[in-house]
């Protein structure tokens, strides 16, 4: 039975002034990849057994919990995972997501041959597609997968099924930047296309050789693009590479660490796979269960995490004497209800 429409509320601020009106709800954190750069949104390994997992939120809960920030202004979900599309019931939820609500995923890609169509069905309206290197050796390597065939048809089936500008994740760091030259010729010449460069975070990760001077890039793209923009959300330059149109292979930078903005202008609040709420995809001692996830808890839960919510880097993460980040001590020794007191750590995206 659909729920009766509820009042909609101005959308919750946290104390910096950012409103949160956006949500990323992790399906599962199982995954057929092993991506050496993954942190899984800092709760651990991804890799393991591939069958549904007593942890994972039902449909039901899902729902509930979008019904839920429905209310209060939420309007747009992106589900994520690990591999969001392990999970057999996610055209059942993107299908009952709240009307109004737009839903988004960043996937593999290696299930979307077979199902792209049904999901945009169900309601999807736009998918990211990791995809790190265009050649299969180098995919492999960062990959820990033989799939890399799969992804490129799973790309071009989302492309067909109307998910088109498709926009590709790609990771910059150690492993994977002499291929950013020809990601970007790939989707300046390849027709409902986009690229999404994420700088790489070695503070999360415990790599720290394996850091990328991301401003080079930027400096790359500027004197290689024919236009430039920036945007208001997280002050983002997107280099058009293809033409002067919005289609013409549009590149987009993801920079969180030397930008400023970024962390300033968050308004997105992250639910894990087993239906606990964070503040911040980079942290996992901020975490706050959710309960048995009725209304009531659900919104209570929501709140919190809201009014707690701070900026990673420039609050959470400071610069030390070095020009270097570490943990504000204001954060340290005080975790949240079922956090460990600890930042997320990795041992290798998005």
């Amino acid at each position: 039975m659909t729920p009766e429409p509820q009042e909609k509320f101005v959308p919750l601020e946290d104390d910096y002034g950012r409103a949160v009106t956006g949500v990323r709800v992790s399906l599962t954190d199982r995954c057929n990849f092993d991506c050496v750069y993954c942190h899984n949104e800092g709760l651990g390994d991804t890799r393991g057994p591939m069958e549904p997992q007593d942890d994972e939120m039902t449909a039901d809960d899902v729902i509930r919990f979008l019904e839920v920030v429905d209310g209060f202004g939420v309007d747009a979900v992106k589900f994520t995972g690990g591999e969001p599309m392990l999970r057999d019931d996610l055209e059942e939820i993107i299908r009952r997501v709240p009307d109004g609500m737009e839903s988004s995923m960043t996937t593999n890609g290696t299930f979307l041959p077979g199902r792209a169509e049904a999901l945009v069905d169900a309601g999807l309206s736009r998918v990211n597609v990791s995809q790190d290197a265009l050649d299969s050796e180098a995919f492999a390597a960062v990959t820990q997968s033989g799939a890399y065939d799969a992804v490129i048809e799973g790309v071009h089936a989302a492309v067909d099924a109307g998910l088109a500008p498709v926009k590709l994740n790609m990771v910059v760091f150690e492993h994977t930047k002499g291929y950013v030259a020809e990601m970007v010729d790939h989707v300046a010449d390849t027709d409902g296309l986009r690229l999404q460069l994420i700088e790489y975070m070695p503070e999360l990760t415990g790599r720290p050789e394996w850091n990328v001077d991301i401003g080079r890039v930027h400096d790359w793209l500027a004197e290689e693009a024919a236009r430039v923009e920036r945007r208001d959300m997280h002050d983002r330059r997107r280099y058009f590479m293809g033409g002067e149109s919005e289609e013409g292979g549009m590149v987009e930078v993801v920079d969180p660490v030397e930008n400023p903005d970024f962390c300033a202008n968050c308004g997105r609040v992250r639910v894990t796979h087993d239906g606990k709420l964070k503040g911040c995809l980079n942290r996992n001692d901020d975490l706050r269960p959710m309960g048995e996830m009725t209304r009531a808890e659900v919104e209570a839960a929501f709140r919190e995490v809201v009014a707690e919510r701070v900026p990673y880097y420039g609050e959470y993460m400071v610069r030390d004497g070095d020009g270097g980040w570490e943990i504000n001590d204001d954060y340290l020794g005080v975790p949240a209800a079922g956090g460990d007191g600890q930042p997320a750590r990795t041992d290798g995206g998005s």
